[in-house]
């Protein structure tokens, strides 16, 4: 199965980026061509693959990186609009749900677009919501360009960027989607410096212009990912040439099909019901999406609030940043050892433990020392975290189901990311304290690792006992009934199947 593995992914991965290729592989009557499976549709693991693995880089850093760095334009937005903590957090919560909850959509365009023309279309559209942004007059027009359009833009930037990727590499995939993952890490250590800069030297709306400018480097990075595989015509153009119930009735049913089609190929609602691993593990990531980024998005106003330098606050983030940069490729290159095969989500729900425990350290002072020991904390559990996720999910789903799994996991913890830093929000203006906010978002983590970890033991324990206590699966079966030690049996044709196919002959038992 291990080898089969890679080429199943190049196969989804070259569905997902350039769907029109599947026609290529249809053909005519006739003995089989080269054409069907060519060797210039192979991953080429190396060559421009280098070039779409930077780019892919870069496209994580500017885009899953900036919602965290709101937080350095927190107080600006809260003065200048007047709004209270709950008001202004909606403004990265709402971009970080929309960045999650769009994955259905993005899918689409990219079927019908391709991986690059999507790329750089959420380029525009980011940058274009940055800039638009700068010119808002109220809080609720942050929420329309900042968090829905910007959001939407990231959507239609990243994901397609990580699909193209999984298309140009396949034996050396471990590798390259470590170092993609990277990518958040150099956004988190280089944002925060660039956005203290601007805001001290430009203010929020100024900052903001700029920040809309760079972003459109996300369509100079979605340029260089073109696909390895040329455009045919789509195979569903040409499988729907086929017969349809006419008038209202037919045009219903046609609506009905398509959209049960789509829910099952982007969003796995039968394989939540059937598979008890994808719902506990999606049930838990929803659970930990409620209080994970929620101190990425106030620890800034933590640390400025109790009198420290903005500057030195940014530097928490990008110290955050910089851990995540020198741990994660180790750390996906050690787990992909053999040994860890099957322990990836215990291995993921301690780290989940300890990401969601460090929050507490938080409580005991707002000093840069402390922080600094919270940052490091947080920065090594996050690192685990972001590593196992879809390493983890993976694990549990096949790959055929992969995608759809993800469409169903992305829209489910879009909630909880939505709902998250309002309610911090609203806490922190009730009790005039962030320290409740992180003993809140603690207990919030550490019982979804908990969770996790009980659950996925007793669906372990559970098998291995259903396993125990089934036969061996070497041993041949026994029989329903025992036969007499003198039944001797012999296979004839029947008397059809004797001027019939040679090859398909039923049989009648005899001399018994």
């Amino acid at each position: 199965m291990a080898p089969q593995q890679p080429s199943s992914m190049e196969e989804q991965s070259g569905e997902l980026c350039e769907p029109e290729s599947e026609e290529g592989e249809k053909q005519g009557p006739g003995p089989p061509s080269d054409q069907a499976h060519p060797v210039t549709y192979d991953a080429p693991d190396g060559g421009w693959g280098w070039v779409v693995l930077v780019a892919t880089i870069l496209v994580l850093a500017l885009t899953l990186a900036f919602p965290s760095c709101i937080g350095i334009f927190y107080l600006d937005l809260q003065e200048e609009f007047q709004a209270s903590n709950s008001e202004t957090s909606w403004v990265p919560s709402i971009m970080t749900s929309v960045l999650h909850a769009g994955g259905p959509l993005c899918s689409v365009l990219v079927e019908r677009f391709g991986c690059r023309a999507t790329v750089m279309f959420g380029g525009v559209l980011s940058g274009f919501g940055m800039a638009v942004s700068s010119f808002s007059h109220s809080i609720v027009d942050l929420y329309i360009t900042t968090g829905v359009i910007t959001g939407l833009g990231f959507c239609f930037s990243f994901q397609p960027a990580v699909t193209i990727l999984g298309h140009y590499f396949v034996r050396r995939r471990p590798f390259a989607n470590a170092m993609s993952s990277t990518g958040t890490a150099l956004g988190l250590s280089t944002l925060p410096f660039l956005g203290d800069y601007l805001q001290s030297t430009l203010g929020w709306r100024g900052s903001f212009l700029v920040l809309g400018a760079v972003l459109l480097n996300c369509c100079v990075c979605g340029a260089v990912m073109r696909p390895t595989r040329p455009r045919k015509p789509r195979k569903s153009e040409v499988m729907s040439n086929g017969p349809r119930p006419a008038g209202k009735k037919g045009c219903v049913l046609g609506i009905f099909q398509g959209l049960a089609s789509f829910l099952r190929k982007h969003m796995a609602f039968d394989l939540f019901c059937s598979n008890p691993r994808f719902r506990v593990f999606s049930l838990g990531i929803t659970w930990m999406m409620l209080g994970f980024v929620v101190p990425l998005i106030y620890l800034v106003p933590y640390a400025t609030a109790h009198k420290m330098d903005p500057s030195r606050a940014a530097l928490l983030l990008s110290i955050l940043g910089f851990v995540n940069i020198f741990v994660r490729p180790p750390v996906g290159v050690l787990f992909s050892l053999p040994w860890f095969k099957g322990r990836h989500i215990y291995v993921f729900s301690a780290a989940l433990l300890i990401n969601g425990l460090s929050n507490s350290i938080c409580c005991i002072s707002a000093s840069f020392p402390v922080l600094l020991i919270f940052v490091l904390t947080y920065g090594l559990s996050m690192s685990l975290v972001g590593s196992l996720m879809f390493t983890v999910l993976m694990d549990t789903v096949e790959m055929s189901q992969f995608p759809s799994a993800l469409g169903l996991l992305s829209i489910m913890e879009s909630v909880t990311l939505l709902i998250g830093p309002p309610l911090a929000g609203i806490l922190v203006d009730r009790t005039d304290q962030y320290t409740y906010v992180f003993v809140a978002c603690s207990i919030s983590v550490a019982l979804s690792a908990l969770f996790l970890m009980v659950s996925f033991y007793w669906l372990d324990s559970r098998d291995a006992a259903q396993k125990n206590s089934s036969p061996a699966s070497g041993s041949p079966a026994k029989p329903a009934f025992n036969l007499a030690m003198d039944c001797q049996f012999s296979s004839v044709p029947t008397d059809g199947d004797k001027t019939n196919n040679p090859s398909s002959e039923a049989e009648k038992i005899t001399n018994v």
